[in-house]
């Protein structure tokens, strides 16, 4: 026959399985936004992973304690070196990605300038028109 406290274990290990498969979820969440910010960023992600580095009561954006749970990664701009980063996710919702500080990549030498300068200030000076 069964009793409540057989009830009641059921239900914490339904429970625990419930918790786990939507942190499985979570974590695939924080993989591609972490993909899609690396390669936003100009970086690349080492490992294609996230792994749960802590769950931690963290301050959100409108500074509220929540649940967080924060995952860390690998990044590199060279090839060469491997910096860290982590990415903290409030349920589905994504708190922060922080970057540890790594070089930037510095652009071809041959690479025309952003805004000519000399043209602008003529540009300015003198508009159509006139």
């Amino acid at each position: 026959m069964i009793e409540l406290f057989d009830v009641f274990l059921l239900m914490l290990f339904a429970s625990a399985c419930a918790w786990l498969w939507r942190g499985h979820g979570i974590r695939e969440r924080a993989l591609l936004l972490t993909q899609q910010h690396c390669s936003k960023v100009d970086v690349e992600l080492l490992d294609g992973n996230v792994a749960l580095r802590r769950l931690a009561l963290l301050p959100d954006a409108r500074g509220r304690k929540r649940l967080a749970r924060v995952y860390g990664f690998e990044f590199t701009v060279t090839g060469e070196q491997r910096h860290e980063g982590s990415i903290t996710m409030f349920g589905q919702q994504l708190g922060r990605i922080e970057l540890a500080p790594h070089p930037f990549r510095t652009p071809p030498p041959d690479s025309a300038p952003v805004i000519d300068l000399q043209r602008w200030r003529s540009a300015r000076d003198n508009p159509p028109g006139e």
